[in-house]
């Protein structure tokens, strides 16, 4: 089940909200647990159990943590637990990779596996890992009821994708909290702008980008105008379809009572690789910085090669992270070799002029493009044929048909969605309630402009303008 289903909207999630309302608050997380594993079964029954063997592992793993006074054993507990965690997701998302670059290797001499990717494992395995070692590192204090533990790594609005949620972060939400009319209104209205963000702009944008795509088996056939159209789609396809998730799932939370902590900052207003990475899927890279990076000393250590050696450590997880093939792997070199070179030559701190700024700030939506093809591509020489037919290195034409009809039928949706890529519309609301001291005349244009956003966007769902979130896929 997605949030962008018709089966969501008017089956699930009434009766969810309508049970947590009228159940007394001591039942209430029975129920949302029983919900999201309901939710979580709906399109992948047969891994639900996969999900229940993590609670379950990682419950009794941090209660053994808690009551030993002994590090020896908590630390042996803590290696059972990272192992096992790991072991689970290992399995399950890149045996099929392994067993596959095997038999290239030793000639089809290793038995071929094809498992089916439970959704969303990338995401709750890491919320488990944080739990517990968190436990160890006596950072947040041990849960003792099992059902609550499940709620947390199985909680529905955040459990396929993101954000990643850090328990000490809504420990206390979990048994103390209250759904104020506010916060609910303000919930629904975060939510519409998420889906109207997955709907109509990332679903509408995709009809570009895999327009173009499609043709990078042939690179001699997609113009360079094209590729570069393709590129920009896709650059603001998987930013509408990734933050319009995290916005629902938000707005979810704050629906039933959770605050949820931001994922995406406006992220291509970024001046560098650096400040990129601390506004894009914040929750993945805070959970990297604070689990990998910082052990292994972060940026405060005794030499330029350790420094090095962390930044590699960090992002060639990082793209593994994303998925079981090559093509991330690279994705992530690319990334690891752009923020060493920042953080070797200082340049997020080091002051430029205003044309210097400016240039590297073009580099920098360059990169992430380009990062973003090869993150599209289906694997290393797809990503290559893309970026060759961009450089015009294919024999390729300059222009073609493509470009010219995608450009002038999409011109409108393209200069709609660059505005969304800025916060002009928070700004404008918040001047206009300073100037006229108008809150609550804003508040309700925004409610009525959320509500309308809805209607258009369930429209288009009926009529077809459905497909999958990105992010489903790790």
């Amino acid at each position: 089940m997605v949030f962008s289903s018709l089966t969501f909207l008017f089956f699930f999630l009434p009766i969810t909200l309508a049970f947590n309302l009228i159940l007394p608050p001591k039942a209430r997380n029975y129920w949302l647990l029983l919900a999201s594993l309901v939710f979580y079964a709906w399109g992948a029954h047969e891994f639900v159990f996969v999900m229940i063997v993590s609670i379950l592992m990682n419950y009794v793993l941090a209660r053994l943590i808690d009551r030993s006074d002994s590090e020896r054993f908590r630390r042996g507990i803590l290696a059972v637990a990272v192992a096992g965690n790991l072991g689970i997701l290992l399995y399950n998302k890149y045996m099929n990779f392994f067993t596959a670059n095997l038999n290239r290797i030793f000639g089809d001499s290793v038995a071929v596996t094809n498992i089916i990717l439970p959704i969303g494992i990338s995401f709750f395995t890491f919320q488990a890992l944080s739990y517990v070692i968190d436990v160890y590192r006596k950072d947040t204090p041990v849960q003792k009821n099992p059902y609550y533990l499940g709620l947390y790594i199985a909680f529905f609005p955040q459990l396929i994708a993101g954000p990643i949620v850090r328990y000490r972060t809504i420990a206390d939400q979990i048994e103390n909290r209250t759904v104020t009319v506010e916060k609910f209104t303000s919930g629904v209205r975060r939510f519409c702008c998420g889906f109207a963000m997955k709907i109509l702009l990332a679903n509408q944008l995709s009809v570009v980008a895999d327009a173009a795509f499609d043709l990078a088996g042939t690179p001699q056939e997609l113009s360079t105008a094209f590729a570069w159209l393709g590129g920009l789609a896709y650059s603001l396809q998987i930013l509408f379809d990734f933050s319009g998730y995290s916005s629902m799932a938000i707005g979810l939370g704050r629906m039933f009572g959770f605050e949820f902590s931001e994922n995406f900052d406006y992220p291509y207003l970024s001046k560098t690789i650096t400040e990129f990475w601390r506004r894009w899927h914040m929750s993945l890279g805070q959970w990297f910085r604070d689990y990998v990076y910082f052990p292994l000393g972060g940026s405060r250590v005794d030499s330029k090669w350790k420094l090095i050696r962390n930044l590699f450590v960090v992002w060639i997880l990082t793209g593994v992270w994303h998925g079981a093939a090559w093509v991330y792997v690279g994705w992530g070199l690319g990334y690891f070799l752009l923020l060493s070179f920042e953080k070797l030559t200082n340049l997020p701190k080091r002051k430029m002029n205003r044309a210097a700024e400016t240039a590297y700030r073009i580099f920098t939506l360059f990169c992430v493009m380009m990062g973003w093809v090869a993150f599209r591509s289906e694997g290393l020489r797809m990503a290559k044929n893309y970026l060759f037919s961009m450089l015009r290195l294919a024999g390729n034409a300059l222009c073609d048909s493509n470009a010219v009809r995608y450009a002038n039928d999409y011109k409108i949706l393209f200069l709609i969605a660059a505005v969304c890529c800025t916060p002009v519309f928070v700004r404008l609301k918040d001047w206009i309630e300073k100037k006229w001291n108008a809150k609550t005349v804003m508040d309700f244009v925004t409610d009525l402009g959320a509500v309308a956003l809805m209607i258009v966007s369930v429209s288009y769902l009926v009529m077809g303008g459905n497909n999958p979130f990105i992010y489903f896929n790790f």
